[in-house]
């Protein structure tokens, strides 16, 4: 590089300037066009919310959630065309590229034979949109650091994008991202070259990317987008980012889910990060299990985990703005108190009301309990119990007027079955 005389280099024009630093084209303020807005072309989303084209998509979550039984799901849904997460598909049916790192050809074929297999999709659903390969016989390292320092393989890249465009892929899924480098997984700053070249990537062949990363210890909190392992670097370059978590043991007892195999097979995935777009709801999912029925003889047949969608059940199926009008017209009957151990827990009334139990719908009713007093319809006032003691008790808040709570619905529409054990008969 020429040094010239500062006061001299800066008097030359700006392609003159240019032409002294290394033959790089000159820095230049780009006026803005002023575009018609109806005229900007729409982001190009995949699926949902999750899959943005010229974007990266980081599957954050801990051990045993299910990562790539989901990826498979996504992949057989996109390769369909069939919205089989719940997600909307705008753009039909695309092609997938599942790059495992972890498992062999055969145990990968095995888990996307089984999806195939539970969801009844065949070859005639996905023609030749489906792409599977593994890291053990086809190896992956986008980037090493040694005692060189870091360097990007700029050559795996070009060999991606060129099979990116000619099979056409909408959508690559890289499980698990760590095993797709050899960079120390806390250096930000490698990382971050990392996940930008993985952008850059999908921005040049117009594909969207999927980083499946593992999370932090969480000491059994949730995991959230910020607890991905190592450098948050690839959290920060993500467009989008889906923390997954299987379901907690307040939420089971909500639900009434008392079976813990039940519960650890659902999976909620949360939209963690997605400044594109407005913010989802959550989405659950179970984790069932397809037998490929390949035994013989005294073998039996291999079982494999799938991903399918689950439907969460309302906590409020079947209680209405009657009933909560009925307990607060009947807390004045009596003192209802606030503690669950209380023999006049408030819970009995409530229960009695809906037709729900005591025992069974325990945490249903707590939960309900609780959104009554979140949103002001019930409140608490501390006073002495029979005994003298200062107790928390449950009165009206904002009143129900009887003009607003409809006609009295059936029973057995929120739970007339265990309505035997509700308590006493408050009605």
């Amino acid at each position: 590089m020429l040094n010239p005389d500062p006061l001299a280099f800066a008097a030359l024009q700006p392609d003159e300037a240019a032409a002294l630093v290394n033959g790089h084209s000159a820095l230049r303020a780009t006026p803005y066009r002023w575009p018609d807005p109806a005229s900007l072309p729409r982001r190009q989303w995949l699926m949902g919310h999750w899959l943005l084209r010229g974007e990266v998509t980081a599957i954050i979550a801990p051990g045993g959630t299910g990562k790539s039984t989901i990826g498979n799901a996504i992949a057989v849904s996109l390769a369909s065309g069939q919205p089989l997460l719940g997600k909307p598909l705008p753009r039909g049916q695309q092609s997938v590229w599942i790059f495992n790192l972890e498992d062999g050809a055969e145990e990968l074929e095995r888990q996307l034979s089984a999806a195939c297999a539970f969801h009844n999709i065949g070859p005639d659903d996905c023609g030749d949109r489906l792409h599977l390969d593994s890291g053990l016989v086809q190896p992956l390292c986008t980037a090493i650091e040694d005692r060189d320092g870091f360097a990007l393989a700029e050559s795996v890249f070009v060999q991606l994008a060129a099979t990116i465009r000619e099979r056409q892929i909408a959508t690559v899924i890289v499980d698990p991202f760590v095993s797709s480098h050899a960079v120390r997984e806390s250096s930000n700053e490698a990382i971050d070259a990392i996940a930008k070249r993985w952008k850059r990537l999908a921005q040049e062949t117009g594909c969207a990317v999927i980083l499946v990363h593992h999370t932090r210890k969480l000491g059994g909190r949730d995991a959230t987008a910020e607890d991905g392992r190592g450098a948050v670097a690839l959290r920060d370059a993500a467009r989008v980012v889906l923390p997954l978590n299987p379901m907690g043991d307040k939420e089971a007892e909500e639900l009434g889910i008392a079976d813990p195999a039940l519960r650890r097979s659902l999976v909620r995935i949360d939209t963690g990060k997605a400044n594109r777009a407005p913010p989802d709801a959550a989405t659950w999912i179970k984790l069932e299990s397809q037998s490929l029925d390949n035994g013989e003889g005294l073998e039996p047949s291999d079982y494999v985990g799938v991903a399918t969608l689950w439907e969460k059940p309302d906590v409020f199926h079947g209680v209405t703005n009657w009933h909560l009008y009925q307990v607060q017209q009947r807390l004045a009957d009596g003192d209802w108190r606030e503690s669950v151990q209380a023999k006049e827990w408030v819970g009995h009334l409530v229960a009695s009301v809906a037709g729900l139990s005591i025992d069974a719908d325990k945490g249903r009713l707590k939960a309900i309990i609780r959104t009554w007093r979140n949103n002001g319809a019930l409140a608490i006032e501390h006073r002495p119990d029979k005994n003298g003691d200062d107790r928390p008790f449950v009165i009206v808040g904002r009143a129900v007027d009887a003009s607003e709570t409809g006609p009295r619905p059936h029973l057995e529409t929120c739970g007339a079955e265990s309505a035997e054990s509700a308590g006493p008969d408050l009605r």
